[in-house]
C-alpha cells in the first residue's frame, strides 16, 4: 500500500481593497466573528494588510499582520488546507515583508489550547517568549463570545506570545 499526499496548487497575494469584503466573510465563516482580541486590544484582520492563498478562485488561507517600529505582529494565520504548505507559505511571505520593512522580529499570540499552533510556530523557528495567564478574561470583556473551552476540550485561559529574531535590536545612542 503506498502512502500518497495528494498535492495542491496555490498561488499567494497581498490582500487589495477589493479583498476585504471577502475577508470579512471568511472570518465571520469560519472565525464566527470579523473581529479578533489579542493582548488586550480588538481589531478587525480584514482591514489589516496581508496575504490570501488562492486555489483557482477560492480563498484557502490568510495571514494579517501589523508592523508597529520594528516589530511587526503577525495577528492571524488560517489555512483551510491543512498539511499542504499554505500556512508555512503565508508564514515566509509575513517574514519576508517584515525583513523588506526592516522588522527587528515578528511576533504573535495564540491561545494555550491551540496545540497545532503551538507545534507549526515552533517547527518553522518561532520561540516562546511569553505566558500571559489569565488574558482570556480580559479578552473576553472585549470579545464575550470566546468560548471558554477550545480545541480537544481544553479551557481557554491564557495568552502564549512567540517570535521569531530576524536581526539584534538597534544600539542606543
Amino acid at each position: 500500500m503506498t502512502n500518497s499526499k495528494q498535492i495542491i496548487f496555490f498561488e499567494i497575494h497581498p490582500i487589495r481593497e477589493k479583498d476585504r469584503d471577502l475577508l470579512s466573510s471568511f472570518l465571520s465563516s469560519f472565525w464566527h466573528s470579523d473581529r479578533m482580541v489579542a493582548r488586550g486590544k480588538l481589531f478587525y484582520p480584514a482591514m489589516q494588510e496581508g496575504y490570501i492563498a488562492w486555489r483557482e478562485n477560492e480563498m484557502i488561507g490568510l495571514a494579517t499582520y501589523e508592523i508597529n517600529g520594528e516589530e511587526m505582529e503577525l495577528t492571524l494565520l488560517d489555512s483551510r488546507e491543512r498539511n499542504q504548505g499554505v500556512g508555512s507559505r503565508l508564514v515566509e511571505e509575513v517574514i519576508a515583508k517584515a525583513k523588506q520593512a526592516h522588522c527587528r522580529r515578528v511576533w504573535l499570540v495564540t491561545t494555550n489550547d491551540n496545540i497545532r499552533a503551538i507545534r507549526f510556530y515552533q517547527k518553522r523557528g518561532f520561540d516562546l517568549v511569553s505566558l500571559h495567564r489569565h488574558a482570556l478574561e480580559a479578552s473576553r470583556k472585549l470579545k464575550p463570545e470566546i468560548p471558554l473551552t477550545g480545541q480537544e476540550g481544553i479551557p481557554i485561559r491564557h495568552e502564549l506570545e512567540f517570535e521569531i529574531t530576524l536581526r539584534a535590536p538597534a544600539s542606543p545612542g
